[in-house]
């Protein structure tokens, strides 16, 4: 493994963006000698960083609210090293001018890597890295579950959970085994060095083109989670974006590139065999005609709506993860086990209720036009009243329409930013009934249930499956389903 620390003695570095991330970043650059100052465009951040209890007494904190005075302020400091939050757009002034002055960003994924400690015999765990528009904490969960099944300390961070600078610069006995980590693209856009066991793109669709300026920058920032890869480059056979990602990737020599499917793998990659999940690219242990089983349907049947299959993107991320973890050397029985144990998460394709012969699934979680459409093709056709709406973040949904067009009887719209998915329906779905939700954000969702409820019929399922980010009106994806189910339930109660 390459050497991860940094030298930072004496260095000056700013980190920008004092919430979670920024404070754990502070916190573990007061182990070095670096001189540190914090900035964030909210008073109030500014005001918990300094009574957390995790900010070095050092660090000078201050507040710059206008993103030009930020981009000012940070670089009249002449920092030798900017540390990012992904709140920071790429298109922002300060990175722009950031780069264009040679001045180094780093994510709080990269200061990880250069900080991690060393567990008690010298080594530092190894890193298994994955992205993707969507399906990201639902398969690094399952990585989590099963590393843990294993008998690995297996911690899963990055875009979930603790900050993974606080997990990674824990040292000697309670460093883990390994990290399962999730990237977002906002920090691999400013993550550099990171050198991973195994890693992979579950997917890729237009997303966050506001955040990047365009989908050749979005695209750029999710292929670097193959870089310097090691043992393993995981891709998705369905998605040619990803298998040529891997192929444009600067990896260590000797990694592999292995695709997952939902059909009969070749040899090299893990897939499906009738209602098995198997290997033909890790397996000494190979049987059954070259392949090692490492699941069935059946393990993952708790994760399925009730009443309905495995989704088919639940099988892929299972396949995607089992790859993860193979790469690592875990045994098939605990790949197994792992996925078993797996919960299923909340706000993905959950049923929360059944009224008057309507199933109410909250998908909150699909929060761009590919997750919504996952779930869309789980509906059966001419049976779903659509509740979608919030912020498009510069996408639209033309292809999303037209291609799940049959499965609608009506749509809902929330949200502020309407118009996008307003002006798709009347291309691509002109006599599907649409109804658009004007109404106070507390009488939101409760007022699209009751409108969906009087166009669905008996059979139907009403999905929340928005397709947008949801912070125009709710504070997060959990809050939105949240809200959705409580007015679901109280239909229920009703009747």
């Amino acid at each position: 493994m390459s050497e991860h620390r940094t030298d930072l003695d004496g260095a000056r570095v700013a980190v920008v963006g004092l919430g979670t991330s920024g404070r754990a970043a502070l916190e573990a650059l007061g182990a070095t000698g670096a001189r540190l100052a914090g900035y964030d465009a909210a008073p109030a951040a500014l005001d918990a960083a300094r009574d957390s209890g995790e900010v070095p007494d050092r660090a000078a904190l201050r507040a710059a609210p206008d993103p030009a005075e930020l981009a000012d302020a940070v670089l009249a400091a002449r920092p030798d090293v900017v540390v990012v939050s992904p709140g920071i757009p790429a298109v922002s002034p300060l990175l722009t001018r950031a780069a264009a002055a040679g001045v180094p960003t780093w994510s709080e994924v990269e200061l990880a890597w250069r900080l991690q400690a060393a567990r008690p015999d010298g080594t530092r765990a190894p890193w298994l890295t994955l992205t993707g528009t969507n399906g990201k904490t639902t398969t690094v969960g399952m990585l989590a579950s099963i590393l843990t099944a294993a008998g690995e300390r297996a911690a899963e961070v990055g875009n979930v959970g603790t900050p993974i600078v606080r997990v990674a610069t824990r040292p000697g006995a309670d460093a883990p085994d390994v990290l399962a980590v999730e990237l977002s693209s906002f920090q691999l856009h400013s993550t550099h060095t990171v050198s991973p066991e195994a890693s992979a793109c579950l997917n890729i669709a237009p997303d966050h083109l506001d955040w990047h300026g365009s989908y050749e920058a979005y695209r750029a920032a999710k292929a670097r989670v193959y870089e310097r890869t090691r043992v393993a480059c995981v891709y998705n056979e369905a998605d040619p974006q990803t298998r040529h990602m891997v192929e444009e990737a600067d990896v260590v020599e000797g990694a592999r590139a292995v695709g997952f499917t939902l059909g009969t793998p070749a040899v090299g990659q893990v897939g499906v065999v009738e209602d098995l999940l198997v290997d033909r690219a890790f397996a000494p242990e190979r049987h059954r005609g070259g392949a090692a089983e490492l699941a069935t349907l059946d393990d993952l049947a708790h994760l399925a709506p009730a009443g309905a299959g495995v989704p088919r993107h639940v099988v892929a991320n299972a396949l995607a993860a089992a790859a993860l973890a193979r790469a690592h050397g875990v045994a098939p029985a605990h790949v197994r086990q792992g996925l078993r144990d797996f919960p299923a998460g909340a706000h993905r394709i959950e049923r929360v209720a059944t009224v008057d012969g309507v199933a109410y699934v909250d998908d909150s979680k699909a929060t761009n036009a590919h997750a919504a459409a996952a779930s869309l093709r789980a509906v059966t056709p001419g049976t779903c009243v659509w509740i979608a709406g919030g912020l498009a973040k510069g996408a639209r949904f033309d292809d999303l329409v037209a291609e799940q067009r049959e499965h609608l009887r009506a749509v809902v719209l929330i949200g502020t930013d309407r118009e996008p998915l307003r002006s798709a329906l009347a291309r691509h779905a002109a006599d599907v009934p649409v109804i658009e939700v004007d109404a106070d954000d507390d009488r939101v969702m409760p007022t699209a249930v009751a409108e969906a409820a009087r166009l669905a019929q008996p059979g139907d399922t009403v999905l929340l499956a928005p397709a947008c980010a949801s912070m125009d009106q709710f504070r997060s994806y959990a809050e939105r389903g949240e809200a959705f189910a409580r007015a679901a339930r109280e239909l229920r109660s009703r009747e």
